[in-house]
């Protein structure tokens, strides 16, 4: 993949073969952060499993202490007066069936995270080859899939993001933006790893958090030292 010079640029001040720890990392890598965006801040961690096994998937969810720095749409799949306990917490969207259709026949993904009551699955399924791919599919392992509609959905809009292994084993996660104090992204980073780290599947052996690495939106990938965890 070519990169651009200013990426060049901002490489050169990384030493490939050092590990940082994250108090050195955290600003070296907002300092790098110089779109004229507020640019995300991700964490990418390679775990020392085999996702292609049943017994050593990870998955989850995490509130991050000082949230995401972004605005989250959320909608709810429910009924009856889940609905309007939906609406009340803050869901963007809250229904049945018109919104399964609106997304079948619109191709509508005005959302970045869906909510749905258990009774809810059965017709939310009929999307799933749909939302699946997309990572939107209710999930109850990441408290997605609930009859706590209102806890959940001001669990999202407080920062809680979800992880889970890619294909390659990789967990990519948002941990703020780079507005964020160190101390901020600090917080989030640790209430992440320590997520991470409680989710090791007893069936996963040898070293777990294989390699870490602490990135901005546009800016090169700083490796992390995971000794202290």
């Amino acid at each position: 993949m070519k990169r651009g010079k200013n990426y060049l640029e901002k490489a050169k001040k990384i030493d490939r073969q050092k590990l940082y720890d994250f108090e050195e990392a955290i600003p070296m890598v907002k300092s790098n952060a110089t779109a004229k965006f507020d640019e995300t801040i991700e964490l990418h961690i390679k775990l020392g499993v085999d996702s292609r096994h049943a017994d050593q998937q990870v998955r989850g969810a995490v509130v991050l202490p000082n949230g995401t720095g972004r605005q989250v749409r959320v909608l709810v799949f429910a009924k009856a007066d889940k609905v309007q306990e939906a609406l009340d917490a803050g869901a963007d969207y809250a229904g049945a069936e018109e919104y399964v259709e609106k997304i079948q026949k619109e191709n509508w993904f005005d959302f970045d995270v869906a909510v749905a009551t258990p009774d809810m699955m059965g017709v939310v399924g009929k999307i799933g080859r749909v939302l699946g791919p997309k990572g939107l599919m209710p999930n109850p392992k990441s408290g997605t899939v609930t009859m706590d509609i209102a806890k959940a959905v001001s669990e999202i809009k407080a920062g809680k993001v979800e992880y889970r292994l890619d294909k390659t084993n990789i967990i990519h996660v948002p941990v703020g933006k780079a507005s964020f104090s160190d101390a901020q992204l600090t917080e989030n980073i640790d209430a992440l790893v320590d997520a991470v780290k409680k989710a090791k599947p007893a069936a996963a052996k040898g070293q777990y958090f294989k390699s870490v690495t602490l990135t901005s939106s546009m800016g090169p990938g700083i490796k992390i030292n995971m000794a202290s965890y």
